[in-house]
């Protein structure tokens, strides 16, 4: 009997032919885009996003698979990698905005920064968000990248995210009368000025990193890969599209583009053109009220109805899932399935959650989590200390009713 290798598939033999095929076309449709109105914003949101999209790809930066290698095995890389986006960002975000807005007030927040009110109800959000991540086995921007790659699971999730944001909207008024209509809204700069702000948030950056950094005691670095030496050129062409990059390579690159972001455009988001369709589409069948009080005059990943889908965001995500193809496909990774009940019943009921989470939390761990980090929003760190808690009582959930149902 005779087996086919994985590298001599027709889809493996292919890719690199794709990809190249698919950047082609991508440049190309940069020169359409930027004869439309507001052209050069929206060319500069394509190929942020692309360039996003193959960071996120090739590093594997995930925030949910970054906080399991912590809790099932120890491992700090992934953690330390947003770690680092965090810091690296929150230095940019602070020179950037320390320009336009140069002595910080109370009540007087930067325009379109993801700062959010803090509340129970972020807490709840957090808890919703992190829990749909476990359920479902990424979060929402890890899902856009892992829909490039082929993933089974990923296309109802996302389906599931935009059905918890129409779940989202239909408790909003209550809970928005109830709690969040009061809640402070607290950007960290107008009460500590940037400099303190800054050194207040890279100290807890530090204690954090300083407390990942045990897992790398219990590591045994192999004599051969200490004098392993500097590879060549040959080597270093080859590891960009095999395997996987670094971890402080995604975070070190998440974090600039996360900085960069905001010279041209709003904050880095990946849920308001997916929450904007959800909410359009509700409205128009009278599942969801017309009047969502108070939500739209929120910064974050706002979820307007359009009158166009040819906005920055949506471009983001257009290049994001394109870069993050290409990426896939220049690295034979691209290795689409059919999905199983399973990955449907998974991907539905933990993208519910996801949605709800990031729409009562005005957006989801690129939104609220990084960018409004980067920002110096106090909601950030209440999102993602809820966040990474539910992962955490997540694992440990599942790890108990895998060893019940064994005995």
């Amino acid at each position: 009997m005779t087996t086919t290798t994985t590298s001599n598939h027709p889809i493996k033999f292919l890719s690199p032919i794709a990809a190249v095929a698919l950047l082609t076309a991508l440049a190309l449709s940069t020169r359409w885009v930027e004869g439309l109105a507001g052209g050069r914003t929206l060319v500069f949101a394509l190929v942020t996003g692309a360039v996003l999209g193959l960071v996120l790809q090739r590093s594997r930066f995930c925030f949910y698979c970054h906080a399991r290698d912590w809790f099932e095995g120890g491992n700090p890389r992934g953690l330390l990698a947003i770690v680092l986006a965090l810091a690296v960002g929150l230095v940019g975000h602070t020179v950037v905005l320390g320009g336009w807005l140069p002595v910080p007030q109370p009540g007087k927040l930067p325009p379109d920064m993801h700062i959010g009110p803090v509340s129970w109800v972020l807490v709840a959000a957090g808890l919703s968000f992190g829990a749909g991540m476990v359920v479902s086995g990424s979060c929402i921007s890890a899902h856009w990248y892992r829909l490039a790659e082929g993933s089974a699971v990923s296309p109802f999730a996302l389906l599931g995210s935009a059905l918890g944001f129409i779940l989202g909207f239909k408790t909003w008024n209550g809970l928005y009368s109830l709690s969040v209509a009061d809640a402070p809204v607290v950007w960290l700069p107008a009460h500590l000025g940037y400099g303190g702000a800054l050194l207040v948030q890279l100290a807890v950056l530090a204690a954090v990193a300083a407390w990942l950094w045990r897992g790398f005691a219990r590591e045994q670095v192999p004599e051969d890969v200490r004098a392993a030496g500097v590879p060549g050129l040959r080597a270093v062409w080859q590891r960009l599209w095999s395997g996987r990059w670094s971890y402080w390579v995604g975070g070190l690159a998440v974090g600039l583009i996360g900085a960069l972001a905001i010279v041209r455009m709003r904050p880095l988001g990946v849920t308001a053109t997916l929450g904007s369709a959800a909410r359009q589409w509700a409205q128009g069948q009278g599942l969801i009220p017309d009047r969502l009080d108070g939500l739209d005059g929120f910064a974050g990943c706002a979820t307007l109805p359009q009158s166009t889908w040819l906005t920055p965001n949506a471009l983001l995500l257009a290049g994001l899932v394109a870069g993050a193809f290409i990426a896939a496909l220049a690295s034979r990774q691209f290795a689409p399935r059919w999905p199983t009940w399973r990955d449907a019943a998974r991907g539905l009921s933990g993208g519910v959650l996801l949605g709800w989470g990031a729409m009562t939390g005005l957006g989801c761990t690129i939104g609220t989590l990084l960018s409004g980090g980067m920002a110096g929003g106090l909601s950030a760190w209440v999102f993602a200390a809820s966040l990474f808690f539910a992962v955490w009582a997540g694992l440990r959930a599942k790890a108990l009713l895998g060893k019940t149902s064994k005995t």
